[in-house]
């Protein structure tokens, strides 16, 4: 029999559950008492420096993540990401949580698949293995042939449905409930966050939505010859099983285990972080769950960008254009220390009320943001911004956006994925140069606006010293100075000879006169930098190395 499922309702699904005691109370109690014996335990031996202790303490905490349920293991597969916020030993054990987790019985398994596709496992596919080849939160995968082709073929989990629905309620109703006692100042009901986790899964376990997924993002990166994307099969896919082309690859897990395999972890960063801001900056379009049991490394690529495959697309979400083009303007103004201008970005994006006096809120931005860069932009780390914002956050009246909660997953999963594979890694080092590539070669009608606000002032004048650190953020910080180095002249030249670039040949021609006179200084001095930066010997080894990258 198949299965329809009906869409997350906050209230719908609250009444469901009041109207059924039997399971919320005893649910309720059992979770207040879990989480009571779990902070009791880590409280009395979490600091102890015994490792059988800490061992235990580790297998404990999956056990009861593991035993609570798909949502609180979804919850725990964004804590393993997190090397700078979950102990080393603890989080080798919640690593698990990704794909590693208890099967269901295979006979389910094969049941479920012949009441989807109408046919046993054994009739469809040439070859069907006895047990899965991995098992997560909503299903488990199996290694399936036919044509002399592997395909992995996911199968839900039983009663999914149920139990999301039962838990996402109770989790609402106990953060709600509880979010007055905890010492956090979100700005906003903890049960709004709760209510797009909720929306989430319930896309999440509908497989013919995660096929939809699936066949836009193949579409999205279909130019990108780094990210690979499995081949639906639809005709062995329905509402509770997907099956894919199999991805021969390596998890991205930790460093030594891609050394092993002779590929360099660094390229494979560099791929992840830029297909991640293209997802939010260029597509609006996001894969929200980016945990290295979802991403593979392939061979081939190179050493500066590695080959990444993308698997499991049932969390998704997408960023509207006036978000995301408001997040480009406030990480432009973090470049340039214009903290009232981005001020007015968090109030534009909603993290701030429109009663808000900004110019209160410049220092205290200045204090967090200014100092977390130090001499390069490379030095930022997300998690020292994320601590001291924690603090401005109770201090002022920041608010999070429930529409953000998925971004800020993303993203944190993403760096927290980085840094397992490299804790030095800083995701600006990459994140800064993509931003100012993207004002420098992308000619649409409002990135353009954007770039004419860094190279003029109100008042038409060039901003000599921002194009300077414009360029130098992208010639000068990044690792791979020349390669960029013609496209962004070419795209410079494009638009100055355009017809969208009416406005930059105005705003020029303006900046030359002051007082009623004209005035050269200004112009020299960026036509200077435009010289040295674009000089005829960075030309060359630029090409040199576009050819050297070819081979």
């Amino acid at each position: 029999m198949k299965r329809s499922y009906s869409k997350y309702s906050a209230k719908g699904d609250l009444l469901w559950l009041i109207l059924r005691p039997w399971i919320f109370i005893p649910r309720v109690l059992y979770i207040l008492l879990t989480f009571i014996f779990l902070f009791l335990r880590i409280l009395f031996q979490g600091n102890s420096k015994n490792k059988n202790v800490q061992k235990n303490l580790s297998k404990y905490l999956f056990d009861v993540i593991t035993d609570l349920g798909p949502c609180f293991i979804k919850l725990g597969q964004a804590l393993s990401t997190r090397p700078d916020l979950v102990r080393q030993d603890w989080l080798t054990e919640l690593t698990n949580l990704q794909d590693n987790l208890p099967a269901f019985d295979h006979k389910i398994a094969l049941k479920i698949i012949e009441e989807e596709l109408g046919s046993s496992a054994y009739e469809l596919f040439e070859e069907f293995p006895d047990s899965p080849i991995a098992s997560a939160s909503l299903g488990q995968v199996y290694k399936a042939k036919i044509n002399n082709s592997y395909l992995a073929v996911k199968v839900q989990r039983p009663n999914l449905y149920f139990l999301i629905r039962r838990d996402v309620v109770i989790l609402r109703f106990l953060g709600t409930f509880l979010s007055p006692l905890l010492p956090l100042n979100i700005g906003v009901g903890i049960g709004e966050i709760i209510d797009e986790f909720g929306k989430a899964l319930f896309d999440e376990i509908d497989y013919q939505k995660e096929a939809e997924n699936a066949l836009k993002f193949a579409n999205l990166f279909k130019e990108n010859p780094n990210i690979f994307i499995p081949k639906l099969e639809k005709q062995f896919s329905s509402k509770r099983i997907i099956t894919t082309s199999w991805i021969d690859g390596v998890k991205l897990r930790d460093r030594a285990l891609l050394e092993e395999n002779n590929l360099i972890p660094s390229s494979f960063i560099k791929t992840c972080v830029i297909s991640g801001l293209q997802q939010l900056f260029e597509f609006g379009y996001f894969h929200a769950d980016p945990h290295p049991g979802n991403m593979f490394a392939l061979k081939g690529g190179n050493a500066d960008c590695g080959n990444l495959a993308y698997v499991d697309f049932g969390m998704m979400d997408t960023i509207t254009n006036s978000d995301r083009l408001t997040l480009i303007k406030a990480i432009v103004h973090i470049i340039n220390e214009e903290y009232y201008l981005l001020a007015e970005d968090f109030q534009k994006l909603g993290f701030l009320t429109k009663e808000q006096d900004l110019q209160k809120l410049v220092e205290p931005l200045r204090e967090v943001l200014g100092g977390s860069f130090g001499a390069e932009v490379g030095n930022f780390n997300l998690k020292n911004v994320t601590d001291k914002f924690s603090k401005l956050m109770y201090s002022y009246p920041f608010r999070v956006p429930s529409r953000f909660a998925l971004i800020i997953r993303a993203v944190v999963s993403q760096e927290g994925l980085a840094l397992r594979l490299d804790p030095e890694f800083k995701i600006l080092k990459i994140a800064y140069p993509y931003i100012a590539k993207k004002l420098l070669t992308d000619n649409s009608e409002e990135i353009l606006e954007i770039l004419l606000e860094v190279i003029f002032d109100k008042k038409g004048q060039i901003q000599i010293e921002k194009v300077e650190s414009l360029l130098n953020i992208l010639f000068k910080d990044s690792e791979n100075i020349n390669s960029d180095l013609i496209p962004v002249a070419n795209a410079g030249l494009k638009l100055f000879v355009s017809k969208k670039g009416s406005e930059v040949r105005k705003n020029l021609l303006l900046s030359l006169i002051k007082d009623e006179k004209l005035e050269f200084t200004d112009a020299k001095k960026l036509l200077t930098l435009i010289r040295d930066t674009f000089s005829p010997q960075n030309f060359a080894k630029s090409a040199v190395q576009n050819i050297i990258s070819t081979f």
